[in-house]
C-alpha cells in the first residue's frame, strides 16, 4: 500500500475526482490530513445502492474508531482502523469532500462520514458506480486487491517484469499495460503518454517488445504518473484537486486528445484509432 503524504491545506472544503491514479493519489493526499487520527462519530448512509451495497451495518461498525491511515491501493482508498479497512472506490464520477457538520446534503450526496471533531468526508457519486466497502482481513487479501499488479510507482515494478509477462502475448502492448494484474493504475491517458515518450506503437504486439524497450517503457510509465501527480492530475470533466483547483497536466499531454495535431517530437500529425475501444492516439513517425 502507499501510504499518503499530508500536505498543508488552505481552506476546508475541498472537492475530489479519480479518473486514473494521478487523481487517485492526489485525493488520497488531500483528505488525509482531515481524517488521520480523528474518531467517527456515525456513518450515514442515504443510498447504499452503489456498484455493490454498501454493509448495512457500516455506521454502527465504524462508529467509535480513529482513522489510523489514508493510503492507496490501485485505484481503491483504504482508511485503516484497529478492527479493519474501509475501502473506497469513486468509480466513474465520484468525489470525495471535506466540510464542517451541518451542510446540507445535496441529491448525489450518498455517504457521510462524520467524525466527533466536526469534520465531515462526504462521498457524492452521481453515476453511482463508486463503492463503500468493510473488510476485516489484510486489504492485500481482499477479493479486490488480491490478484492486482504491482504499483508502478515501487521498485517491484521493472521493464523486466513487463518483458517476463508478455512472454507469448499477441495482445496490443497499449492493453497490456493497461490491465490491473500487469500493473495498476496505467489509464488511457497515461498509456497514451507512456507509450509515445517511450517511441513504442500502441498496436504492437506485447510479445514482440524487446527487454530493453520495456525497461525504457516502465521508466517512463513512472516518469509519465509522477509529473501527472506533481501537476495534481489531468483535468477532465470536473476534476479538481485538494486545493480546490484543476489539475495542469492536461496542459503537457503531447499524444492524448492531439489527434491531427502535429507531433511535437517530428511536427507529422498524429494519428487516433480504437484499441479496445479506448481512444488511441500516436506518432506513425517515432512509435514504432
Amino acid at each position: 500500500m502507499l501510504n499518503c503524504a499530508a500536505p498543508n491545506l488552505a481552506a476546508l472544503t475541498r472537492i475530489y475526482a479519480m479518473p486514473e491514479l494521478p487523481e487517485v493519489e492526489t485525493t488520497c493526499r488531500g483528505i488525509a490530513p482531515h481524517i488521520e487520527g480523528q474518531c467517527i462519530k456515525q456513518v450515514i448512509v442515504r443510498q447504499p445502492r452503489l456498484r455493490w451495497p454498501v454493509p448495512e451495518a457500516l455506521s454502527q461498525t465504524l462508529t467509535g474508531l480513529s482513522i489510523q491511515s489514508v493510503s492507496r491501493r490501485a485505484k481503491y482508498l483504504l482508511f485503516s482502523t484497529t478492527s479493519g479497512t474501509v475501502l473506497l472506490h469513486l468509480g466513474m464520477s465520484g468525489n470525495l469532500r471535506i466540510m464542517p457538520t451541518g451542510q446540507t446534503a445535496g441529491k448525489h450526496d450518498h455517504v457521510d462520514f462524520v467524525f466527533t471533531n466536526g469534520t465531515v468526508l462526504r462521498f457524492n457519486d452521481p453515476r453511482r458506480f463508486g463503492a463503500v466497502l468493510w473488510t476485516t482481513e489484510p486489504p492485500s487479501e481482499h477479493q479486490l486487491l488480491k490478484d492486482l499488479g504491482p504499483e508502478p510507482l515501487l521498485p517491484d515494478f521493472s521493464g523486466e517484469l513487463l518483458y517476463a509477462l508478455s512472454k507469448n502475448r499477441k495482445t496490443a502492448v497499449k492493453s497490456f499495460i493497461m490491465d490491473s494484474h500487469i500493473v495498476v493504475g496505467v489509464g488511457n491517458i497515461y498509456a497514451n503518454e507512456a507509450l509515445f515518450m517511450a517511441g513504442i506503437l500502441p498496436t504492437r504486439q506485447a510479445g514482440k517488445v524487446s527487454l530493453a524497450r520495456y525497461q525504457r517503457l516502465a521508466e517512463c510509465i513512472r516518469i509519465v504518473l509522477q509529473q501527472a501527480i506533481q501537476q495534481g492530475g489531468t483535468t477532465l470533466r470536473d476534476f479538481v484537486n485538494e486545493a480546490g483547483k484543476p489539475g495542469y497536466f492536461q496542459q503537457q499531454l503531447r499524444a492524448y486528445g492531439r489527434a491531427g495535431l502535429s507531433c511535437v517530437s517530428c511536427d507529422q500529425a498524429l494519428t487516433e484509432i480504437r484499441i479496445a475501444n479506448r481512444s488511441t492516439v500516436f506518432c506513425a513517425n517515432c512509435q514504432r
